[in-house]
């Protein structure tokens, strides 16, 4: 074990940089939602502000370190095998979920999935040392440290709910007092705003948050201590009398504040975060440093040693920010998590990342029945003032925000309030849970979750928050069974599993390579602001989504037809999963490709076409719909099977259906439409023959004694082929006509 020691530990730290790039890939939203939400500034100067807010708060975590040495187990009581074993565990199990986390566009926490995996791994080793009697007298309480985990997996948990409830108070109160149209109040309640939102991102930041940087003396510390209240009294006044005059000078403060608030976020990520990702390599690190100083073997030295503070070598925290912020910079990843949240907290309906789920139903339902008893209760005149000031019809909005300046505000400078003063305490307390919770809080009290997206808001909300105690119990899992592999298996199992790590992260970077052009048109086009930019984006746009419904139409028709005939219903089965999938895809790509609409100034001309053409992929869906749910119900009856002799007549069918498909969607990407009247006749003829089949097949029920069950299910399948065939040619038409 020895021997193979420095190898582990090499490992380890090439787990920590790619657990780097994973995690600030997931994280990313939680300091960027608000300036890019509110369009503050570009998507690149925004990342920038973020990376300097990176590396400040990178040299400021080192108070934190402690949480991966002592902060879950009792380090006295294990040997340094041991001790390796939980580490190596930690590593491998935290960089596969992040990375799966990421690939589903799902923000997840890394303060938790730390905190449960080291969880998970000790509770491992200490139930094997307790059941082999390797520590007599000594408890599985005494073997983890549980009132400093317990402490940490309150405090984490707990922040949801203070989360939500002080970003849903503290935007309702900003709402009252600016309104939406909050230009008209800002003339001298701008400066004190601003000055309250600056000196508490100064206090939690530059106070509370450099008490634990590695560059700050015992004297420093006490002069701050001392100087706390008069340091605080001249940070407001003079950003108070700052913002007032760059408000004079047309500066718009707010968006300032949102950028100084992404800067002081940022910096509270980095230093709360950082040990998520380097604390395990750097313990595994000192761990390895006394194996070779004491020269004891492994599986005899105790690990005592953990228990003294620990300070991490400055080049340390500044190569883990370096590599955070290359990551920031170059992340595709990054995008896709923050979408996820802008699409949840977004004031106006737009592309709805969720669907709709019966707690969601249930639980909108009863705030509005509950909300509504409160408006009885009100007096008119109060009830009169609080609609005037949320009424939202003369929002101040730039141009493709997801919310205003005022709820950016709010929801950045409450965050970073709360994740300092968590970093100040020394508990990995989850930036993602904060911010995405004060986000939602607030969003609720702007009344961004209309009726018509409040199901989509709550049900996206419960997925991500699920998502999250899914990654709690997971991660306990697996590092326990990781842990339990190493005990037993050694270098062999050691090896394997490293392998295996090795084998996921490139699988998963490989398909994560396959970037989606039809994502990017849509960025294009919504970040253009030349009209025939934004046209000529709307077409491929457009082309492309069409390909899509038809490629996936044509797979889904093919796994239909071919598992009924195979009587496969495990296939059966997920062609129905793939049918209500594809129809949340196709309202994605709807939505997306109304919302560059609108950016167009002639828009008449290709409306009514564009609709028609998604009508026509509804009716494709609706078809495959109602071929699949009869074939999945009959296989699964295990009735009996369709007679070899129609399998001809099955093959002939799937060739005009694929011939139709193919044709529309060669025509279509190519968008070459001179001799579209010519490829429509020619699929009128596929049409006409599905027909004849379908009059075939009602004679042969009349005539015939075959099963009617089966008879019924096959002419079914051939007249939902039949209209297919015929969708084909509208939306051939439709699509000839809004390219004109």
């Amino acid at each position: 074990m020895e021997t193979f020691l420095p190898i582990v530990i090499a490992f380890i730290f090439v787990l920590a940089v790619l657990g780097i790039v994973a995690g600030v890939s997931n994280d990313a939203t939680n300091f960027m939602s608000a300036a890019v939400g509110t369009k503050s500034a570009t998507y690149r100067t925004v990342t920038i502000i973020a990376s300097l807010g990176i590396i400040f708060g990178s040299l400021m975590s080192n108070g934190m370190m402690e949480i991966a040495r002592n902060g879950v187990f009792s380090p006295q009581y294990f040997f340094a095998n041991e001790i390796v074993y939980i580490y190596l565990a930690v590593m491998i199990a935290n960089l596969i979920l992040l990375d799966v986390f990421n690939s589903l566009g799902l923000p997840t926490s890394t303060s938790v999935s730390l905190v449960f995996e080291l969880l998970g791994a000790t509770v491992a080793i200490a139930m094997i040392k307790m059941h082999t009697g390797a520590l007599e007298g000594v408890g599985l309480s005494e073997l983890i440290n549980t009132d400093k985990a317990l402490t940490m997996i309150v405090g984490i948990f707990l922040s949801v709910a203070i989360a939500f409830i002080f970003g849903m108070i503290v935007q309702y109160i900003t709402r009252l007092i600016f309104s939406f149209n909050f230009e008209k109040n800002l003339k001298w309640k701008i400066g004190i705003f601003s000055g309250i939102a600056t000196t508490a991102l100064i206090y939690f930041m530059l106070i509370k948050g450099m008490k634990g940087a590695a560059f700050i003396t015992a004297d420093m510390r006490a002069w701050i201590d001392a100087h706390t209240w008069q340091l605080l009294g001249i940070s407001f006044v003079f950003f108070t009398v700052l913002m007032q005059i760059l408000f004079f000078l047309k500066v718009n403060v707010l968006k300032l504040v949102v950028l100084i608030g992404t800067f002081a976020l940022a910096m509270a990520f980095a230093g709360n975060d950082l040990v998520n990702f380097i604390g395990v390599p750097l313990a595994g690190l000192d761990t390895y440093i006394d194996v070779r100083r004491s020269g004891v073997a492994m599986d005899a030295l105790s690990m005592n040693s953990l228990n003294t503070m620990s300070s991490a070598n400055t080049w340390y925290l500044i190569i883990a920010g370096g590599v955070m912020v290359v990551t920031l910079l170059t992340s595709k990843k990054a995008k896709i998590v923050l979408q996820t949240s802008l699409d949840l907290s977004k004031q106006n309906g737009g592309n709805e990342s969720f669907g709709s789920s019966a707690i969601a139903r249930s639980l909108v339902r009863f705030t509005n029945n509950m909300v509504s008893a409160i408006d009885n209760i009100l007096p008119a005149k109060v009830k009169a003032w609080i609609e005037k000031r949320f009424d939202n019809r003369e929002m101040i909005l730039e141009e493709n925000a997801a919310f205003d300046l005022i709820r950016g505000s709010v929801s950045i400078v409450l965050a970073s309030m709360l994740i300092a003063l968590g970093t100040s305490l020394k508990l990995p307390l989850s930036t993602t849970y904060v911010t995405f919770m004060v986000t939602m809080g607030a969003s609720l009290s702007d009344r961004a979750w209309s009726r018509e997206s409040a199901v989509y808001r709550v049900t996206g909300m419960f997925s991500v928050i699920g998502g999250w105690f899914i990654t709690a119990i997971v991660a306990f899992i697996i590092c326990f069974v990781i842990a339990l592999l190493f005990y037993y298996g050694g270098v062999i199992a050691m090896v394997a599993m490293i392998a295996l790590a090795v084998y996921i992260i490139i699988k998963n970077r490989a398909k994560s390579n396959k970037t989606d052009d039809n994502d990017e048109l849509f960025e294009k086009a919504l970040n253009a602001t030349e009209q025939e930019v934004i046209y000529e984006s709307f077409i491929q746009h457009n082309r492309e989504s069409m390909n899509k419904m038809l490629n996936m139409s044509k797979e889904i028709y093919a796994n239909i037809v071919d598992a009924f005939v195979k009587e496969d219903i495990k296939t059966l089965r997920k062609a129905s999963n793939d049918c209500r999938d594809a129809k949340q895809i196709m309202k994605q790509l709807k939505r997306k490709e109304i919302m560059i609409m609108r950016r167009l100034d002639d828009k008449m001309n290709k409306n009514t076409w564009f609709h028609l053409s998604y009508n026509s992929i509804e009716q494709i869906l609706y078809s495959l719909r109602r071929v699949c749910d009869p074939c999945k119900e009959y296989v699964d009856n295990s009735f009996t099977p369709l007679d070899k002799k129609y399998l001809p007549e099955v093959e002939s069918l799937k060739e005009k259906i694929f011939w139709a498909i193919d044709a529309a969607g060669i025509t279509i990407y190519s968008s070459e439409y001179k001799d579209v009247d010519a490829v429509m006749e020619r699929i009128k003829v596929r049409e006409d023959e599905a027909v004849e089949m379908s009059r075939e097949q009602m004679n042969r029920i009349q005539n015939s004694k075959e099963n009617i069950d089966l008879a019924l299910l096959y002419l079914n399948i051939i007249q939902e082929s039949s209209a297919i065939i015929t969708e084909m040619r509208h939306i051939l038409r439709n699509e000839a006509k809004m390219n004109e």
